[in-house]
Parts: structure tokens; C-alpha cells; sequence
């Protein structure tokens, strides 16, 4: 009995997050995570252009020449 509580103070962090991946999975929450992380990505892309968009003209034009 006291190596399983041994075994569950030395990996009780990986038991809790497989426990609650296992629950995002189930109740298909990873959906919305997935969707909120594509808004964020995003909105720092705009964020980005819109604050250099000379440069990411350039790099585009340089892109496209190359192929």
C-alpha cells in the first residue's frame, strides 16, 4: 500500500492531466480550445500586417517571384 502511494505522490501531476485530457476529449471541449487559439493566432497575424505592411508586401512579392 505504500508504494502505490508513493507511486501516486511522485506522479500525481501526470495522472491529473491525463485525467483532464481525458475529460476535454469526452465532452469534446478541445473544439472551442482549438477555436479560440485559431482567433488569437489570428488576431496577432492582423495585428502584425497591419503594422508592417511594407515588409509583408515585400516578403510576399519576394515569395511569389521565387516559385
Amino acid at each position: 500500500m505504500n508504494s502505490f502511494k508513493d507511486f501516486f505522490m511522485e506522479y500525481r501531476g501526470a495522472i491529473i492531466g491525463a485525467i483532464v485530457a481525458i475529460l476535454i476529449l469526452f465532452t469534446q471541449f478541445y473544439k472551442l480550445i482549438i477555436g479560440i487559439i485559431l482567433i488569437v493566432m489570428g488576431a496577432f497575424l492582423g495585428n502584425y500586417v497591419q503594422r508592417n505592411k511594407f515588409d509583408v508586401k515585400e516578403r510576399i512579392k519576394n515569395f511569389i517571384d521565387k516559385l
